[in-house]
């Protein structure tokens, strides 16, 4: 594993903040090196496998879009991610010293998955409305994601956009063309850890290559926020223990004697469709 030290500005708070409270998205790039991304792509598609063979393990975000929530110790790289300097930099930057992991899962977007329509994850909090991020979500692609490969796409800024008064997660298609204008398409590589609001506007785009996206994904909440009612984050208390004290402190989760399959509650139907265009 690698940390950020070679990206002066990465620990800095007025970068961070001003990076996720302006475009709503931030970056570090060569986190980690590639032999480690790809024991979590070897996990993440073992995992992947298992999901699919399990009645609701693996949840429809568009045709062959999928996304499924993992037990952090099915992850070997768990502890190195929560424990990344950057990450906990951004955590302790944007949700305060007291910030909670809740949700650790990945999207796998495969050949042929169309362009999810404009939206957020989940509706806007009231504290967001005032003006205050009170979550985040970290990625982590498992592989160097090529314009074809169907990249992300983030609308810069929106994630202040108040969608009150219509559906609080699916903007109306007359207001698309403002994100199509505030567009940017990540390509990132192995290695690199992405952060940024869920609120912001984003959407999958259209996978025309033959080879799926897989991304790693982990949710991050300040004290106040309620996204842990979505997730049904497990621990065995052997992996609990096993994991130093700063990890631990920051975990909301289920300590448990065994593993129970998850029953994922964070559908989104909206997405199961796609769009053409």
């Amino acid at each position: 594993m690698q940390d950020a030290a070679q990206q002066p500005d990465s620990h800095d708070v007025a970068t961070i903040m001003g990076g996720l409270y302006g475009d709503g998205i931030i970056a570090c790039k060569g986190a980690f090196d590639r032999a480690w991304v790809a024991r979590l792509g070897q996990d993440i598609a073992t995992l992947f496998e298992e999901a699919r063979r399990r009645p609701g393990g693996a949840l429809e975000r568009g045709p062959n879009r999928y996304y499924v929530e993992a037990h952090p110790e099915r992850i070997s790289g768990f502890a190195d991610i929560i424990g990344h300097p950057w990450v906990v930099a951004v955590c302790r930057a944007v949700l305060g010293p007291d910030y909670r992991v809740v949700e650790a899962g990945f999207d796998i977007p495969g050949p042929g998955a169309l362009h999810q329509p404009w939206h957020r994850d989940f509706a806007s909090p009231e504290a967001t409305l005032k003006g205050r991020l009170n979550s985040l979500a970290f990625n982590i692609t498992t592989v160097d994601v090529e314009e074809d490969m169907g990249p992300f796409e983030i609308a810069i800024g929106t994630q202040w956009d108040d969608l009150g008064g219509g559906d609080p997660m699916f903007p109306p298609r007359e207001n698309w063309p403002r994100y199509e204008a505030r567009a940017q398409r990540k390509l990132p590589r192995m290695g690199d850890i992405s952060a940024r609001s869920a609120l912001t506007i984003h959407r999958g785009t259209a996978n025309q290559s033959d080879r799926s996206r897989p991304v790693f994904v982990l949710g991050v909440d300040a004290p106040d926020a309620r996204n842990a009612d979505k997730h049904d984050l497990q621990l065995t208390r052997a992996y609990y223990d096993s994991l130093a004290p700063e990890l631990r402190e920051h975990i909301t989760c289920r300590v448990v004697d065994s593993l129970e399959n998850i029953v994922q509650a964070h559908t989104i139907e909206g997405l199961r469709m796609g769009v053409t265009t």
